[in-house]
């Protein structure tokens, strides 16, 4: 960000109001997510041992293969917002209409691969004999569903760049309701098992994306909106997804990279990097749902113009992002002792887990700058910028992470150099952002 001066007081609380009234619910909503997964694993857990061995192989198949297209809500956003900004509510929910038939189509690609293949792939995954009939079925019959939730994930985007936060987070939490008494009545009452689970939630995310749809199409109506699917659009959503595309498989690539390296340290490293990794992620949704804020607000500036307002949330959103980020590394460093029984009574994982913790807990302020950042830069519709970023940063992890057990580092030393991955992506947006080479205006970028 460029110099600037003091934001006056009014508008000071102007902006975090508007950061409040966008970032709670959507935090609400990213935490209920993971619930659907912790449900079903609660409630096929108790069939047996090989089925929920086959639902934690299958899940984490789904998980990465819908998050690998999270861009579809970020792009969204951003595209939306900025029309939003520019007045042209209509123009917004058209954009929006594009990002969903992408992914409708992407779903539809995603079932074509998976339905045939799925044997092999939970086989790839090293799956025991006895899960691996448990896991197939349960990957089959949950891909039906990877359209529709694909098609919520771009509607939470258009949500979101309508500045609707609120609307996702009843969704999330009606979703998981109904996940969770789908589950429990075909697993149980149809004895339908492991596949009972897998239907409950294929059903489960279609009605959330029928109500997203439901809500979109109602919006599109009233302001005259076509629903019709535009190639051209449906291209320019795809054009701009692609960095985001980039950018969210670099960050898998670095996630994968540490957990293969603390698997070279020993059982107890593992076991401990899982713990630490588990408590990360959890902190990211907070940190997540500032940026969630940032992407609405600044596309929105924008697209009105209104650079000097985009600068002053963007000051604004990066203050929060510091406090929140000290906050919650506080917050690690007091519940240490508290956190780690309930993961495990193995006091060899324990020694290896609270220094990494550790870590954890200092880098938080890194974090809230690195999140909120990426929110700014990904409402400005920045993708580019943040692909090359993203690469830079997995260029000097991989040799970072490579060398902790080259040189007989532990997990400490892979956490440190978690954080040394966190401080190149902060200052590769932070350079970007003070450069204001972001500042693009108008209703498209």
């Amino acid at each position: 960000m460029t110099q600037a001066p003091e934001i006056p007081e009014a508008t000071r609380r102007r902006h975090d109001r508007e950061i409040v009234a966008l970032a709670v619910p959507a935090f609400g909503a990213l935490v209920a997510e993971p619930l659907f997964v912790m449900a079903d694993s609660a409630i096929v857990g108790h069939l047996g041992t090989a089925q929920l061995a086959g639902l934690g192989v299958a899940s984490a198949l789904l998980t990465t293969a819908v998050s690998v297209f999270v861009f579809l809500a970020y792009a969204t956003t951003a595209a939306v917002a900025r029309r939003v900004g520019a007045g042209d509510r209509p123009g917004a929910i058209r954009q929006g209409m594009d990002g969903i038939w992408l992914a409708l189509l992407l779903g539809i690609a995603v079932i074509a691969v998976v339905l045939p293949l799925a044997p092999g792939i939970v086989d790839l995954f090293g799956a025991s004999t006895t899960a691996a009939p448990y896991a197939t079925a349960y990957l089959r019959i949950s891909s039906l569903g990877i359209p529709a939730m694909l098609m919520v994930l771009a509607a939470t985007g258009v949500l979101r760049g309508l500045q609707d936060t609120r609307t996702p987070l009843y969704v999330a939490v009606g979703g998981f309701i109904a996940n969770a008494a789908l589950n429990v009545g075909l697993v149980y009452g149809a004895g339908l098992g492991i596949a009972g689970s897998a239907w409950g939630t294929v059903i489960a995310q279609c009605a959330m994306a029928s109500v997203y749809l439901t809500v979109v199409v109602r919006g599109a109506r009233r302001h005259g909106a076509s629903l019709r699917p535009d190639a051209a659009g449906i291209r320019a959503s795809a054009q701009a997804g692609l960095p985001l595309l980039v950018r969210t498989l670099s960050l898998r690539a670095i996630l994968m990279i540490a957990t293969a390296v603390a698997a070279r340290l020993g059982d107890a490293d593992i076991a401990a990097h899982q713990i630490t990794l588990s408590l990360w992620s959890l902190l990211a949704f907070a940190l997540d749902a500032i940026a969630i804020a940032g992407q609405a607000i600044i596309g929105r500036y924008l697209g009105a113009a209104d650079t000097e307002g985009a600068r002053a949330a963007c000051r604004r959103m990066v203050q929060w992002g510091i406090a929140t980020g000290v906050v919650l590394g506080l917050l690690v460093v007091a519940a240490r002792p508290l956190f780690l029984p309930l993961f495990t009574s193995d006091p060899v994982v324990k020694d290896a887990a609270l220094p990494a913790l550790l870590m954890v807990a200092l880098s938080q302020p890194i974090c809230g700058i690195v999140f909120v950042l990426d929110g700014v830069l990904m409402g400005a519709g920045d993708g580019p910028y943040l692909a090359g970023a993203m690469l830079v940063t997995l260029a000097v992890f991989v040799p970072a992470a490579l060398l902790v057990p080259a040189l007989g580092g532990g997990l400490t030393a892979l956490w440190a150099a978690m954080t040394l991955m966190m401080t190149v992506r902060m200052a590769t947006l932070w350079w970007r952002s003070r450069s204001g080479r972001w500042l693009v205006t108008g209703a498209t970028r």
